[in-house]
């Protein structure tokens, strides 16, 4: 009996105990899975070989050449308007608000390398779109610019007075425009003003033109003035009221393509850039592309109807 148990618990032991599987067998190439075996990609013939050289050539162009220009280097393929009619449409668009908060903005669309100098400068339009313009001047203590800036109407003045008042109220200047007379520039390196000046754009440097001789000549020119800066392929800036009339919108828009046109002929020898389409839009309403031309398609829309209140 003992050995019949005994039997019996070594035929448990082995049925237990994993099989042992042999190490060394292979499997024939034929019938090992297609993702284990090795493809080899055909030569093929002389011409074929050509021509993806050609694809991938054209490829790497294309791939390049992808972001060279920003994309609003293409003109849109929407329907192009005359102004009249596009103030009728926008104004219908912003029937109900309050007409001291609507502004017409227009966007010029610029070819233009993306790595090359932008477009920036500063307009006196001919029918301002705000007045609310606040300039304060760094100049010397009783010196002639600080004279004209008093006679001028600037709303603080000075060298170590004004880079206290900077520094004291930070957040809360009491200026929207701040010049510098060339004989203060020294002075204002050495404040170490960048950092609170800089992020709010109010930082006077000679790109900007905001390093003067002349601060009378400046203060006039900046009365009334609005700066423009090419961003993204585009420069973007209010260009009148709501309540303006078609002759007013319209001598506006053309001083500001104007000088745009101007300020590309004038970088002509250093980068190629090309005004390509100009959009009129409103803060509330969509863009429309102009043609070119002012009076309205229809013939019962004249220029004094879009010449009344709202």
């Amino acid at each position: 009996m003992a050995s019949t148990s005994q039997c019996i618990a070594s035929l448990a032991r082995l049925s237990l105990s994993t099989s042992i599987r042999p190490t060394n067998a292979t499997i024939p190439r034929f019938l090992a899975p297609s993702i284990v075996q090795t493809r080899w990609k055909s030569a093929g013939t002389m011409a074929m070989r050509a021509r993806e050289r050609e694809k991938e050539k054209m490829k790497r162009a294309k791939k390049q050449s992808r972001f060279k220009e920003y994309k609003y280097a293409t003109p849109s393929q929407e329907e192009r308007h005359s102004l009249c009619d596009a103030m009728r449409y926008l104004r219908a668009a912003e029937v109900g608000r309050p007409p001291s908060s609507v502004t017409y903005e227009l966007a010029l669309k610029i070819r233009t390398p993306k790595s090359s100098p932008v477009l920036r400068n500063r307009i006196r339009l001919p029918y301002p779109v705000k007045n609310d313009t606040q300039i304060a001047v760094i100049c010397k203590e009783g010196s002639g610019a600080m004279h004209d800036a008093r006679a001028g109407g600037a709303v603080a003045f000075g060298e170590d007075s004004l880079f206290e008042i900077i520094r004291a109220n930070p957040n809360k200047l009491p200026f929207n425009r701040l010049i510098c007379h060339v004989d203060s520039e020294p002075a204002l390196k050495k404040a170490n003003l960048g950092r609170i000046l800089g992020p709010k754009g109010l930082m006077p440097s000679i790109k900007t033109n905001t390093i003067t001789r002349s601060v009378k000549t400046l203060m006039h020119e900046m009365v009334g003035a609005e700066n423009y800066r090419e961003r993204v392929g585009a420069i973007r800036m209010p260009i009148g009221n709501i309540q303006f009339t078609p002759n007013q919108l319209a001598a506006n828009v053309k001083a500001l393509v104007t000088m745009v046109k101007e300020n590309i002929a004038n970088m002509e020898d250093r980068v190629k850039k090309d005004l390509v389409e100009v959009v009129l839009t409103s803060t509330n309403g969509p863009g429309f592309s102009l043609n070119g031309f002012f009076n309205s398609t229809d013939e019962k829309v004249q220029p004094a109807h879009l010449s009344t209140a709202m």
